[in-house]
């Protein structure tokens, strides 16, 4: 399969609850993963570097797959 051809999957990774009186370290996977405003949006290619930050707040956020 050529590169123009293979699909890349992701995922959108929406903020949806406060990092307020949260861990230091769950702060800086927020900031990681690109948000800086509550409810904000962002997508990246489905990793699994990206997969293990959202593991560690899935509280905080809302994930979704996007079709490529």
């Amino acid at each position: 399969m050529s590169a123009a051809k293979k699909k890349v999957n992701q995922v959108r990774i929406t903020w949806v609850k406060s990092a307020i009186r949260r861990t230091e370290r769950q702060v800086r996977i927020i900031e990681a993963l690109g948000l800086r405003k509550l409810n904000q949006s962002v997508v990246h290619n489905d990793s699994p570097t990206i997969r293990g930050m959202i593991n560690k707040v899935p509280h905080l956020i809302k994930v979704e797959s996007v079709e490529a």
